[in-house]
């Protein structure tokens, strides 16, 4: 992706998020150089949990089609996820564009809650996974959906309109995108790792490469390993 491209997604995503009530933490307006100074002092949790701005084409290079706009907005830790104690979750905004497909993956630890923020309807396939972890294409698949429990057969589409949510355990696979417009998402899990629990059914990447043809506005969680 291109860094202009990068930036102008972060401005209409961040006016797009605002339209619905929802406003952003301080960070996620700190300049690159802000980022680096305060990452290196009082702020250093910022870098270390991978706060921040998420925008990935899965390096395929066709946002518009397949991509996803993320922002981590709180992570615990693993360290407190292994021992049972501590700050044990995390939370996202996302937003999913019509008809922009988030590839089909599954994780292996992180439970997570998907939420209907407005917009259009958000729609997953879902599927269960077989004992080896790979996609089971016969198997019903159960979730809940507010509290009340759904039995769908494998590779059924769940519409969830403003206001919905579904929770997806371990081991579920999922895709989802946006069905009559764009979708603000909220996502409530577990200690979120984006390195390592992300688990996607065809060979893709999680984070987009970038073509520095610009200043960075922000700083992309991807970024944080080179420019901090």
């Amino acid at each position: 992706m291109n860094r202009s491209d990068v930036n102008e997604i972060i401005r209409e995503s961040d006016s797009f998020i605002r339209s619905f009530g929802y406003v952003m933490p301080p960070f996620a307006y700190w300049s690159p150089q802000e980022m680096k100074e305060r990452t290196a002092g009082d702020a250093a949790a910022i870098r270390e949990a991978r706060l921040g701005w998420d925008i990935t084409d899965y390096g395929e290079g066709k946002f518009a089609d397949l991509g996803l706009f993320l922002f981590t907005v709180r992570n615990g830790r693993q360290e407190d996820l292994r021992n049972g104690r501590g700050m044990l979750y995390a939370e996202k905004i996302m937003i999913s564009r019509k008809d922009q497909l988030s590839p089909m993956h599954r994780h292996v630890i992180k439970a997570e809650d998907i939420i209907n923020r407005g917009g259009g309807t958000l729609v997953l396939e879902l599927f269960d996974s077989a004992p080896d972890g790979s996609v089971d294409g016969s198997a019903e698949v159960t979730v809940p959906t507010d509290g009340v429990l759904r039995r769908m057969k494998a590779g059924s589409h769940l519409k969830l309109g403003p206001g919905e949510s579904v929770t997806l355990l371990p081991g579920v696979w999922h895709a989802f995108w946006g069905e009559g417009g764009d979708v603000l998402i909220g996502e409530v899990s577990t200690v979120n790792d984006d390195l390592t629990d992300n688990i996607f059914r065809e060979p893709i990447g999680r984070f987009s490469s970038i073509d520095e043809d610009a200043e960075p506005l922000h700083l992309l969680v991807s970024d944080y390993d080179r420019w901090l």
